[in-house]
């Protein structure tokens, strides 16, 4: 922690410095051992790019991200019918396409690398360049695609707090939509009647809110139906796109009992991963109007994403798609079964240091450390005895179900976490 201080001085310089050392104190737990562990989230490391010593016998709970292709998904892989997909010759690459398209209940759909490029690409298409999103500051497009919106696509963002339960205020996203969508109207004062409109120079339009369904940063929570039909009336009456990072609607879908065409039915476009809880190896899907898909490819080209034998890849998702609800209905399941193992084996002297979330499960599990228990200490613990789980922020571990994790493996889990309690 000195040392820390003591680097960072050089830059604040003495004022700013005493300023800062307050803050840092009064954001430094005791540990259990009694060294110091910080909580503040600038001096956690960022799990993202923390690269793991996993063996071929890690239980690995970092992400629904982790996993391999299945033995079908490879044999499907291997015998994948394919072509130039820039050339709009890869069948099976067409078919993932027009598969999707009639799921999610939209015209047309667009195969791209990742959900990262899908949303940029949702972005880019949906607006034009100087003009404005609205988003939660704590949703993936605007927290972990490296505002790549702006960067690339001269975009900006308003950003408005997210609730624990993954929403936005709708009050905050209306009054962040620009007066007439960033327009002013001119009216003929005789008749009173609108005669034209004119760009306000002081403001970008806003043209698009975009929504995450599930909300990673808030443990994978499913976004209440009412709330999505709110928002999508909302956009309408005042001119506006909604775009959903639908990057697990899968998972959203099964925690609301309902289908992703449902869900899908309150965004105009929507991005979707096979590659996380589905657990085919790469890719997402984008789907929304023809027009809207066809500029969405124009741009896909421009960023390095046009695919040639692409094929091999949609065929994967394929076989995803087939096994699509019964694998999230058992990520659920076990992640349900899981968080309440470890409150189960949480002595009641330590319930209020730590503990699992075990309310709207979908397939997260979040451990919280607090009151001198550190993330660090525990993440560490877990993986001297090789469990791989996230760091997800100065107080919470994340633990994310996968396909590749059986319920004896859960088992195994909290007899370490047994282990980790028993030495508080």
């Amino acid at each position: 922690m000195h040392s820390q201080i003591t680097r960072r001085v050089l830059v604040l310089g003495n004022a700013t410095f005493r300023k800062f050392a307050t803050a840092t104190m009064t954001q430094t737990q005791m540990n259990g051992n009694g060294h110091s562990s910080s909580t503040d989230l600038l001096d956690t490391p960022s799990a993202y790019t923390t690269k793991s010593n996993k063996t071929h016998t890690s239980i690995d709970l970092r992400s629904d991200t982790v996993t391999v292709p299945s033995v079908e998904m490879r044999k499907a892989m291997a015998e994948a019918i394919v072509g130039d997909d820039v050339y709009g010759e890869d069948t099976t690459t067409t078919r993932l396409e027009q598969r999707c398209a009639e799921l999610f209940g939209k015209e047309a759909g667009l195969f791209v690398a990742s959900g990262t490029m899908g949303n940029l690409l949702a972005i880019m298409a949906h607006c034009q360049r100087g003009e404005e999103i609205i988003v939660g500051r704590y949703n993936h497009i605007h927290r972990w695609e490296q505002g790549n919106y702006a960067q690339l696509a001269g975009i900006s963002a308003t950003t408005l707090e997210v609730k624990p339960d993954g929403t936005m205020d709708l009050d905050d996203i209306e009054q962040a939509i620009r007066v007439k969508g960033g327009y002013i109207q001119i009216y003929d004062e005789k008749c009173d009647v609108e005669v034209t409109s004119i760009p306000d120079c002081h403001m970008p339009a806003s043209k698009l809110i975009c929504i995450e369904n599930t909300h990673n940063y808030t443990g994978g929570k499913a976004l209440p139906i009412d709330w999505m039909r709110s928002v999508k009336m909302l956009a309408e009456r005042r001119g506006l796109k909604v775009h959903m990072d639908g990057a697990r609607i899968y998972n959203a879908a099964v925690a609301c009992n309902t289908t992703v065409k449902h869900i899908a039915s309150f965004a105009d476009t929507v991005q979707m991963c096979f590659s996380k809880g589905l657990g085919a190896p790469v890719g997402s899907i984008v789907v929304g109007p023809k027009a809207f898909i066809d500029r969405a490819r124009h741009s896909r080209k421009a960023l390095g994403g046009g695919w040639r034998q692409s094929g091999v890849l949609a065929a994967a998702a394929h076989v995803a798609l087939d096994h699509a609800e019964t694998t999230i209905k058992a990520d659920h399941e076990r992640a349900k079964k899981l968080s309440k193992m470890i409150n189960d084996a949480t002595p009641d002297a330590l319930r209020n240091k730590v503990y699992a979330k075990e309310n709207e499960i979908t397939n997260m599990v979040l451990i919280h450390c607090e009151n001198g228990v550190s993330v660090q200490q525990l993440n560490e613990f877990f993986q001297k005895h090789d469990i791989l789980a996230m760091t997800f922020d100065a107080r919470r571990i994340r633990m994310v179900l996968n396909w590749n994790v059986n319920d004896e493996n859960l088992e195994t889990i909290v007899q370490v976490y047994k282990k980790f309690v028993a030495q508080l």
